[in-house]
């Protein structure tokens, strides 16, 4: 890694609602981020909010082609990607904010799940590994899991659950594979965060009793998540790999 020249942040789910926090705190500590999201016109404000050394893309991390030519885009304009935060999920419910019981979850729904929170996290980190080389040390990675994969979730469908938890392994297992080239993985596992997806199935008139069952009694901030990944991305980290850091005020424990 050249530390002469800011780091280069790849982030991918960019502008959602954790996503962009996440890119703003990056900026903000000084790394130059590429933002990534499905929407490119959301991606390029995000990015042009966050000043003219940062860059705004169009990926769908679903789709593997997108994501290296995703990978080629990035080092054309910006540089080689020093870090790699795999933020881009979704998470399908009925219409009504309900989850379809596992005995009730169409294929599409879980396809679509994978497709998107495993291996989109996949394709990334793949594009990632294969670029990583002995000249360039001091590389990170974070992906994304949630709370509902170490708890089995109480809003969260069993495709999205079971998503979160692929997640986890894959995290670990790329740790070993990237330590010799002294790059860490670690991964972030939110709890109950206020952004989007969480308002898929929490009314904002239930906040004070989802709150209630959580120790810090309150709901957290994307920012509390953006605070998260600051730090593992971080010279301060450089001994933290195959971890899970919990962002969720003590709602679980460990």
């Amino acid at each position: 890694m050249d530390h002469t020249s800011p780091r280069i942040a790849l982030v991918t789910g960019g502008t959602g609602g954790i996503g962009a926090a996440i890119c703003r705190q990056l900026a903000a500590d000084g790394l130059t981020v590429a933002v990534a999201d499905r929407d490119a016109a959301a991606a390029e404000a995000l990015a042009r909010s966050l000043g003219p050394a940062h860059a705004g893309f169009a990926v769908d991390v679903a789709d593997e082609a997108a994501v290296e030519a995703l990978f080629r885009a990035v080092e054309a304009r910006l540089g080689a990607i020093d870090v790699l935060v795999s933020g881009a999920g979704v998470l399908l419910l009925r219409p009504d904010g309900s989850r379809n019981l596992l005995a009730e979850t169409p294929t599409d729904e879980w396809r679509r799940t994978m497709e998107i929170n495993t291996s989109g996290t996949f394709y990334c980190c793949r594009a990632y590994a294969r670029r990583i080389t002995a000249a360039r040390p001091g590389g990170r990675v974070v992906t994304i899991s949630s709370v509902a994969a170490q708890l089995g979730g109480y809003r969260s469908s069993s495709a999205y659950i079971a998503s979160k938890a692929a997640v986890l392994g894959l995290t670990k297992a790329l740790a070993r594979e990237l330590a010799p080239f002294s790059v860490t993985v670690n991964s972030v596992a939110p709890g109950l965060i206020d952004a989007p997806m969480l308002r898929l199935s929490l009314d904002p008139a239930d906040d004070a009793r989802a709150a209630s069952q959580i120790p810090l009694g309150r709901l957290g901030t994307p920012e509390d998540v953006a605070g998260a990944i600051a730090y593992l991305v971080s010279p301060a980290a450089a001994y933290v790999t195959g971890n899970t850091i919990d962002v969720n005020g003590g709602y679980r424990m460990q």
